[in-house]
């Protein structure tokens, strides 16, 4: 590299630092609008007065606290909390193997979480496939980014498999616990009595009305989380859907390594979930995609999307799409915006999503489960709701650093990968695929931030502007002139425009200033 380059770059870092910091100043001297209203429980069909129903004491016993879903944070969270000697119910809408197209991909760093949690075990005999990286496709050229895992054990790496396998070994261990007991049912209501959650009302699998009360009852039920509605404000955005495939016997151009394909119109993501399986998901704009039954989604996957799929594996895809196997599913993002409310926990996707694009989502749900095992450890009783409720208030400032960094991460990502029509923004994205494709620190600190080794919110900031000013760098260098001035001014303005709204909904002050939110130092309530 020249010095007119290494000039170049530093400049782009003290610019973007300057940027930086001047984000943070104007954010937090922003105005402070009032949430009291909105932190009062609202009242639905799913909350319902415990006068309505007696919880049953057969159920109830010794029960300190009922999760409600089974999933990866639910039964990750029975496991944990089961194994710290907590007496547990999980509750779980159905309890055989689930069978989903996301969640197959878990980052260095939420393994990283999995063994800090005693549960690295969960990922073995289900034929799971280490990722070293990602590999990165564009108008022909490719580039190869590795995590930077020399600083770890030979075993921290990625892993890819089929989401119901790990659930389902969760489920085991979780299971096997004596203090742990998992019930098949749907939960139909939260139980409330005088602005506290005292249990759940829920049908068992033979339709038999139930009720069981505890002094924590934890909600993490999933993307599609009806229970929310009474504990949150549920700000659910649907940018894109997933068209998922299973592509067989074939082998992707860089083994152990995701694959992602900056495609038109937006991305493609190609990985290994087994030895003879690759998971494909097609990227969809909107919330609508070609039908399936008439025929209209295979004609899209062939001509629009199949000439875009590396050659090795054209052939297994068309094998894939003339299968029928398609499925759809819409990707969704939901900022963490909860009430605390007295009695209740949100976890997991029922409390806080991001474009599934970069694989975080059980990197956050595993880190969160860690720094509430860390915070229910001092206490021995859970039964003074309202001092609980106000102590848990510092999960969610605690949480904020790592899980608002992987957020914000994956939807600036979503928006500078997918192609558009604005010639400022197409800029954008060639220059993030350059920046990568330099290696040395111009790809270790981006992709240490999305495999959650590295999640710092100041980091995310500096590279993601870094790469706009490195944008604006190839449009002025060698020969500037009016018209590339011009874009480069719009290439800044829009980088603004993706990254600053993420970091508002996320919290500004949260994220890069935890330590001056007063519940970050609260104390465990006095027994």
């Amino acid at each position: 590299m020249d010095m007119k380059m290494i000039d170049q770059f530093i400049l782009g870092g003290a610019i973007a630092s300057l940027l930086g910091f001047l984000l943070l100043c104007y954010t937090f001297q922003g105005k402070k609008k009032s949430n009291r209203a909105s932190m009062e429980m609202q009242r639905d069909d799913y909350v319902k007065n415990s006068q309505d129903g007696e919880c049953q004491q057969e159920i109830a016993g010794n029960t300190e606290i009922i999760i409600v879903g089974a999933g990866v944070a639910g039964s990750a969270l029975a496991c944990t909390l089961g194994k710290d000697g907590r007496q547990v119910l999980v509750i779980e809408r159905d309890l055989t193997e689930p069978d989903r197209i996301v969640g197959e991909l878990l980052q260095p760093g939420g393994y990283l979480k999995l063994i800090e949690l005693g549960l690295e075990d969960c990922v073995n005999e289900i034929d799971a496939q280490r990722v070293l990286g990602y590999a990165l496709f564009k108008d022909g050229r490719n580039a190869r980014l590795s995590y930077p895992l020399k600083d770890f054990h030979s075993d921290v790496a990625g892993r890819s498999f089929h989401n119901g396998r790990f659930i389902q070994k969760m489920r085991e261990k979780a299971a096997s616990l004596p203090n742990v007991r998992m019930e098949q049912g749907t939960v139909t209501s939260l139980l409330e009595q005088k602005g506290t959650i005292k249990g759940v009302q829920y049908k068992t699998k033979t339709g038999e009305e139930m009720t069981a009360c505890a002094p924590l009852t934890i909600v993490c039920d999933g993307c599609f989380s009806n229970l929310r509605r009474s504990l949150c404000n549920p700000k659910v955005d649907i940018p894109s859907c997933f068209v998922a495939l299973v592509l067989k016997n074939c082998q992707l151009p860089f083994p152990n390594h995701g694959h992602v394909i900056l495609a038109n119109p937006s991305p493609i993501l190609l990985y290994q979930i087994s030895s003879t399986e690759i998971r494909c998901l097609v990227d969809v704009p909107g919330q609508k995609v070609p039908s399936i039954s008439n025929g209209k989604m295979a004609s899209y996957l062939k001509n629009m999307v199949a000439p875009q799929i590396p050659v090795v594996i054209y052939h297994a895809f068309i094998s894939a799409v003339e299968e029928g196997n398609i499925r759809t599913m819409p990707n969704r993002s939901m900022p963490a915006a909860p009430y605390p409310t007295p009695g209740a926990l949100l976890l997991g996707d029922a409390f806080n999503m991001r474009h599934p694009l970069t694989g975080g989502g059980m990197t956050v749900a595993l880190s969160d489960i860690v720094v509430l095992r860390d915070l229910f450890r001092p206490l021995h009783d859970f039964n003074d709701a309202p001092a609980l409720c106000k102590y848990l208030e510092s999960f969610y400032t605690l949480r904020k650093p790592v899980a608002s960094t992987i957020n914000t991460l994956a939807g600036a990502l979503y928006k500078v990968f997918s192609a558009s029509s604005d010639e400022a923004r197409n800029e954008m994205r060639k220059a993030c695929f350059d920046y990568l494709s330099l290696g040395g620190i111009f790809s270790n600190g981006p992709i240490a931030l999305l495999s959650g080794l590295n999640p710092q919110p100041l980091s995310l900031v500096l590279h993601f502007f870094a790469v706009a000013i490195y944008g604006v760098g190839r449009l002025l260098l060698p020969f500037p002139s009016p018209k590339r001035a011009w874009l480069g001014a719009r290439l800044i303005s829009d980088a603004c425009s993706i990254i600053f709204p993420i970091l508002k909904a996320e919290g500004v002050r949260q994220m890069f200033f935890p330590a001056t939110v007063p519940s970050y130092y609260r104390a465990p309530p006095a027994s």
